[in-house]
């Protein structure tokens, strides 16, 4: 009798459990969240801040990573943020230019972009490098 209350609560465990997705592998800092490289697991206890990512969220949407992600660790809506294509285009007469970056300040000699590493570049509008 003992045998079966243990099977039975063993087996219990995981169907009252919570779905969240797990890393694989370690995931840097603002690299895409692939589908690949997580996995779908069970727990039973999940932090009151963390609220977890669903599957058919990142199948849906493109996210990218807000800190490193140590491999086996929960994936948090936190811990995300959904990627947006932010690009500059360049028009010089035949030759257009696109450079990945949102427009910090623009005049008529010049525009400063920041990169999506955080720096500043300054890029004349008449095609000179300074």
């Amino acid at each position: 009798m003992l045998k079966f209350s243990i099977l039975i609560f063993f087996l219990t465990t995981n169907v009252f459990g919570i779905s969240v997705l797990i890393s694989k592998e370690a995931i840097g800092f603002k690299q895409k969240l692939e589908p690949s490289n997580l996995r779908l697991m069970k727990i039973s206890k999940l932090k009151k801040t963390c609220i977890p990512l669903t599957l058919t969220q990142v199948q849906n949407n493109e996210y990218r990573t807000t800190h490193y992600i140590n491999e086996k660790s929960i994936i948090c809506q936190n811990d995300v943020k959904i990627y947006k294509k932010e690009s500059v285009i360049f028009n010089f007469g035949g030759l257009e230019i696109e450079k990945r970056g949102k427009i910090i300040y623009q005049n008529d000699d010049f525009i400063r972009i920041k990169k999506e590493n955080g720096k500043i570049e300054k890029i004349y509008k008449d095609g000179r490098l300074r």
